[in-house]
């Protein structure tokens, strides 16, 4: 599902693409927000602190990549040159208690840069600002945009609230807390309303902010149709998820500090983040204005629901795609999937137990060893165990090991074998197994075969579990011992087997 990108590109004084800028290229919607401009047309420069951390990004060999920091002027002022869009997406959240005077030394030195430098234009993307006492987080927003629009470069500002994404930190917060808790006493902003946005939608509004006129100087609010409250949003996310309903009970009791407390203890998201953001939940974050549709319409197929942009999110692992990195991939993607430069935590809870193995042999030795896994060959480990695993799903009423396999040393993509049922089979290279036996989540055993040189290759084993709800958590954690006994023996002995058979022993 890729974005629309009709709007007439903005060019220079030459007739040719702009050249875009751009800044937190290695956070949540810089990352993102370079592909589309590519696909769009402009040209890029990044920005970066630490640019090793965007050498797997599959765009990296298609920008020019200026190593740097925002707050060293010098640095700032080599990357402006030459610019015509400058795209301002730098938070300092991860900074602690001193974040406000850094975003705004930040704010006020891109600025002065990009006047000094002739710049066209800023598009900055900063947070809904609501009627109420502002938190910390949302004052900073504020006064960033302020500074910026007041830089003598016209300036776009477009105000966001919750992004719908794997990787966007709120809706991260939104994942752990319902997948993680069947039952919640609740902070009272859980009744707060919010209208999100999905990150779709936000890259289309960035990447269209580009073309609006110098003449517009101005701060847009921007959402998508639907306002819930924080509660809704994961009663629906639940739903979504194929989760049971969340018992959500509100108190007032758990002040903005302790309700960071609660986040942090519950989800992977760290305190840094998690509560500037917490006390930003008790603003009611709604657009006040839709003056952007006058400057740029909805996409043809409008803008994303959220049940749709949930879905977005999910579909990594609802489709299996276990396998799916940006790394490997080409630029077109789903911009709601996990990114390299994302954080760990982002992408919901994966499971993974890797093991892996060099093997003195070619690609197709090994592959014959793996291709004949299971049904009466078995799994080249404690076999016992792998019974007593299928009487255990048979006694839940699953179809156990039963079913055994159609041919013993060949295979095909959809049949069964076991309690698996092949979903990928790549000769030589792939074979990916996916589990269906009865458990509380989702669960795979992939085969990578890579070749090393002709005479060596190199054995991956993956075990892939995405659990669903908290049983799913504490049946993965159930079974560690068994993955201990079992998974480092399978990988051992596959090499094994397959250095005997290449000597015919």
């Amino acid at each position: 599902m890729s974005i629309e990108h009709s709007q007439k590109i903005r060019t220079n004084s030459n007739g040719q693409p702009a050249t875009c800028l751009v800044t937190g290229a290695t956070g949540y919607i810089g990352g993102r927000l370079v592909r589309e401009l590519l696909i769009a047309g402009y040209k890029v420069k990044v920005l970066a602190r630490f640019p090793d951390r965007l050498r797997d990004m599959a765009w990296f060999d298609q920008v020019e990549v200026i190593s740097g920091d925002a707050l060293d002027i010098s640095d700032v002022n080599r990357a402006m040159q030459n610019v015509d869009v400058a795209y301002y997406l730098l938070h300092a959240l991860n900074q602690g208690p001193e974040f406000v005077d850094i975003e705004t030394k930040m704010a006020q030195l891109f600025a002065e840069s990009a006047k000094n430098n002739n710049v066209q234009k800023i598009i900055y993307l900063g947070g809904l600002i609501p009627k109420q006492v502002l938190s910390q987080h949302l004052e900073s927003r504020r006064v960033t945009g302020e500074i910026l629009r007041n830089s003598g470069v016209p300036t776009i500002e477009l105000r966001a609230g919750v992004v719908i994404g794997s990787g966007s930190a709120s809706f991260e917060m939104l994942r752990y807390l319902t997948e993680r808790l069947p039952i919640m006493i609740t902070p009272k902003w859980v009744k707060t309303k919010i209208q999100p946005i999905a990150v779709r939608d936000v890259l289309y509004y960035l990447v269209g902010a580009a073309s609006i006129s110098n003449d517009v100087n101005r701060a847009f609010d921007i959402g998508g149709n639907d306002i819930f409250t924080y509660k809704e949003m994961m009663e629906h996310y639940a739903r979504a998820a194929d989760l049971r309903k969340r018992i959500i009970i509100p108190v007032p009791l758990l002040t903005p500090r302790l309700s960071s407390l609660w986040v942090g203890l519950v989800t992977p998201v760290p305190g840094s983040i998690a509560k500037p953001l917490v006390r930003s939940l008790i603003n009611e974050v709604i657009c006040q204005e839709n003056d952007i549709k006058k400057y740029l319409p909805d996409p043809k197929e409008g803008l994303t629901t959220f049940d749709k942009a949930v879905d977005l999110a999910l579909i990594r692992v609802r489709d299996a795609q276990v396998s799916t990195r940006w790394s490997s991939a080409s630029i077109p993607g789903v911009p709601s999937e996990p990114m390299p430069s994302d954080p760990k935590w982002s992408g919901g809870s994966l499971y993974q137990d890797v093991r892996t193995a060099e093997v003195d042999t070619g690609n197709n030795e090994v592959w014959k060893v793996v291709e004949a896994i299971g049904g009466e060959h078995g799994y080249f480990s404690l076999d016992w165990a792998w019974e007593i695993r299928g009487l255990m799903d048979r006694a839940v009423g699953g179809v156990g090991l039963r079913r055994g396999r159609r041919d013993p040393n060949t295979l095909h993509v959809g049949e069964t074998l076991d309690f698996w049922r092949v979903e990928e089979r790549i000769p030589d290279n792939l074979l990916r197994l996916r589990a269906e036996m009865k458990m509380p989540g989702k669960a795979w055993l992939e085969f990578k075969i890579e070749k090393i040189n002709d005479n060596k290759c190199k054995l991956t084993q993956r075990a892939i579990f995405y659990p669903k709800g908290l049983a799913g958590h504490a049946y993965w954690w159930s079974i560690i011992p068994f993955h201990g006994l079992v998974f480092p023996g399978m990988c051992r002995n596959i090499a094994k087997v397959a250095m005997k058979n290449k000597h015919g022993n």
